[in-house]
């Protein structure tokens, strides 16, 4: 339906229970009259990455996972997803806009988004500006989106788990939803099935569900980004290009080929999620990082068992997992723990901030800089780190000393330019709303792209 410039006719009465507009909206107005206006929500929500793993849906179109998964949910000061939303009567469609680039809608995946927010949408009401949105009127007014992720999209660091996220929260803020988080990440879960995770911070859980519907596929958090602020991430990124054969195709592919996912599913993850979840609660990083380490593993060898196979890891994820490997066993106890996604790109969760400035030494001597490269632009995020590792600059990097656990005998190879940088991090917050409006990647008078 077009909307006309009289669109919509708000009611009057004095008794109709409005909705009073909150904190995070923002409104502007067009030239041309009061109907002209803009109403603007802007979230910024988390990336997550599991450490035991989701691959493979029991239900394509509903996205319905085969098992459990657990995730940890990623400082969104280092990785996230910030989206604005807004709704206008002088919209004439729904349009997106994703890292600036116009997107199409047309796909199920938003469409069903879109459809579950718009049917639990309440009445909204601006008193300062004179704006009223009946409940009813939300079916027949348009709205723009736009998305930006300050991270690779599609290399595997679950970026589309973000972005739905932050889609679903901050239209259901705007629609004034009355959902809790965990049945709005049953809506999240139908754009991008790691997307429920990330409407938690902390340490967060997705049941699989039982019924056919998926209402019970949900995601609830274990425990908050508080309760094991030890620990602190290195995300090295070997690869920001889009994978060669997307997570959708991947697992389909793999339900239909691979009796090692079956077995997986129905014997080896369950007990994990149990034996994640008593790690969790007691932070026990041996037992956490031994689950995490061995359900990364398995979940590639599902990949392998494909047919026809899928590679996600490259010769660099490899040399990642040994240096970790052999670091683990020569202290006789786990420091670190690694885990990849559907993307080569490793994330290494340290037991402690003096594990990852070890680590990030070790990273650092195999993996220095390529001559070009600024150490600034190499290592990202939580920078304070490189002054506890005692490098200020490239000629410390080169002037770092082979890990002990090298044997002396055996000639030291380092792979310059094989890493495009680290991202250093830590266990972070679930999503917020942004007040500050300077954040809002929309123009307030006319809700296109700034």
């Amino acid at each position: 339906m077009a909307i006309g410039p009289d669109f919509p006719k708000f009611p009057t009465s004095k008794s109709q229970p409005w909705q009073s507009l909150g904190p995070g909206k923002e409104v502007g107005k067009m030239v041309g009259g009061a109907e002209k206006w803009v109403m603007m929500v802007t979230a910024q929500t988390p990336t997550n990455i599991a450490v035991i793993k989701y691959w493979g849906k029991r239900d394509e179109s509903l996205i319905l996972p085969v098992n459990d998964s657990i995730s940890v949910t990623l400082d969104p000061d280092h990785l996230c997803t910030t989206t604005t939303v807004a709704v206008s009567p002088s919209f004439d469609r729904d349009r997106m806009w994703l890292n600036g680039k116009e997107i199409s809608l047309s796909g199920g995946r938003y469409q069903n988004c879109l459809r579950e927010i718009r049917s639990r949408a309440s009445d909204v009401e601006d008193e300062e500006n004179g704006i009223k949105i009946p409940r009813k009127d939300w079916d027949k007014l348009h709205l723009h989106i736009a998305s930006y992720n300050n991270f690779p999209t599609a290399a595997g660091l679950a970026s589309s788990a973000a972005g739905f996220a932050c889609l679903v929260f901050s239209l259901a803020k705007l629609m004034n939803v009355k959902e809790d988080q965990s049945k709005l990440s049953a809506i999240a879960r139908q754009g991008s099935g790691s997307a429920c995770r990330s409407l938690y911070g902390g340490f967060v859980k997705w049941i699989k569900g039982r019924d056919e519907d998926g209402r019970d596929s949900l995601a609830v958090q274990l425990a908050d980004e508080k309760h094991w602020d030890d620990l602190f991430i290195i995300i090295a990124v070997v690869s920001s290009r889009q994978k060669e054969t997307s997570s959708t195709t991947g697992m389909r592919e793999t339900v239909e080929t691979s009796l090692l996912l079956k077995h997986r599913a129905k014997e080896i993850v369950p007990k994990r999620i149990l034996q994640m979840e008593e790690a969790i609660k007691n932070r026990d990083f041996t037992s956490f990082a031994q689950l995490a380490c061995a359900d990364s593993n398995q979940f590639h060898a599902v990949c392998l068992d494909t047919s026809p196979p899928i590679f996600y890891m490259n010769d660099t994820s490899h040399r990642i997992i040994s240096i970790a490997e052999k670091w683990n066993r020569s202290e006789g106890m786990p420091q670190v723990a690694y885990t990849f996604d559907a993307g080569p790109n490793a994330v290494l969760i340290a037991r402690d901030r003096k594990a990852a400035t070890l680590l990030l030494q070790r990273l650092l001597f195999y993996f220095p800089p390529s001559s070009a490269t600024d150490l600034n632009s190499y290592v990202l995020g939580d920078k304070s780190i490189l002054k506890d590792a005692g490098i200020e600059g490239i000629i410390d990097v080169e002037g770092l000393p082979p890990p002990p656990e090298i044997k002396d005998s055996i000639p030291t190879q380092k792979y310059k330019g094989d890493v495009s940088y680290f991202i250093c991090t830590r266990p972070g917050r679930g999503p917020v709303l942004l007040s500050d409006k300077s954040l809002a990647l929309l123009n307030p008078q006319n809700g296109l792209p700034k």
